[in-house]
């Protein structure tokens, strides 16, 4: 979707306010991302700042009991920070935070068996950010919402492990906002597993769900997606947890399952479908050339061409 021409592109990056009291910035972003090091959320709300900035008001949420955290194995006492009970209960009805199961961690030991999985999201949402920023595009710690459910109906659901809004700003003044659902895969599973997740992304694009006691609906029935999205978003797969060639060939894996399959085919007709490794987009940046397009031959590209 473009937007009307800005009145002018924005000359400084797209950061948090400083206006909004820290403590609460930092409340936030715990309950949109569920745990992140003291590292990651100076990365996301002061990235010029010194550590300290960020350590001091965490100590004082923790004091008071509504943070607290788990320290990372072979990290050099790293912490991954959390919202307590009482925490989740204070941003339940936050803005951003309406309608979402607030999934407060009770201990340190079940922290401690989250942090792998949701602290890898976190760093891919990272690379967005950081680039967004070198790029004054609009990108900010609110625009990554993890673990997004879809149902399909019979109690069946796709869930994403993150849903990324993002507005591109054009070099003409336009404003272009783009969406995707993000699949982050650690090689912790076989990868004709990971390829099926492509078919429960088709099973959505297709689904429409029934409405009771309303005959007239179905004759011009409407995707269940057009619910929450005006264009259905694209699906970009990163992967990391293994080496070039393991990851090459689950890339390929994903390949011949927009391919070969029906019904992923169609979808791959109507979305934009993309995977990359998670090194790469940190080193190089989303924008840059590191996705391969799943459904048709080509060098790889921008996540914005795909």
């Amino acid at each position: 979707m473009t937007l009307p021409p800005a009145a002018q592109k924005p000359s400084c990056p797209f950061t948090p306010s400083p206006l909004e009291p820290l403590p609460h910035q930092l409340l936030a972003a715990l309950a949109q991302h569920r745990m992140a090091t003291t590292a990651q959320l100076r990365a996301l709300l002061r990235p010029h700042a010194c550590r300290q900035t960020l350590s001091r008001p965490l100590n004082r949420l923790r004091n008071g009991q509504l943070v607290d955290y788990t320290v990372l194995p072979s990290s050099n006492r790293t912490r991954a920070w959390y919202l307590t009970a009482e925490g989740a209960r204070i941003v339940r009805d936050w803005p951003h935070q309406r309608g979402r199961p607030p999934y407060p961690i009770t201990s340190a030991s079940a922290a401690s068996m989250k942090t792998p999985h949701t602290l890898t999201v976190l760093r891919t949402h990272l690379a967005f950010v950081s680039d967004a920023r070198r790029r004054g595009d609009e990108h900010s710690h609110l625009d990554w919402t993890p673990e997004v459910s879809h149902p399909l109906g019979d109690g069946e659901r796709v869930i994403a492990d993150a849903l990324m809004h993002y507005v591109l700003h054009q070099e003409d003044g336009t404003r272009t906002k783009l969406r995707a659902l993000i699949e982050v895969d650690r090689a912790t599973m076989s990868p004709e597993r990971l390829a099926t997740k492509l078919i429960g992304y088709a099973r959505l694009h297709t689904y429409t769900p029934l409405t009771p006691g309303r005959r007239g609906a179905q004759n011009n029935p409407a995707p269940g997606w057009q619910r929450w999205y005006p264009v259905f978003p694209r699906i970009l797969f990163v992967l990391t947890g293994a080496g070039p060639r393991a990851l090459t060939n689950r890339i390929e894996d994903l390949q011949a399952m927009a391919t070969e399959h029906p019904a992923v085919a169609g979808l791959a007709r109507a979305v934009p479908l993309g995977a990359a490794v998670l090194e790469e987009l940190e080193a190089t940046g989303p924008s840059g050339p590191v996705w391969t397009p799943l459904a048709v031959t080509g060098p790889p590209r921008s996540w914005t061409q795909l």
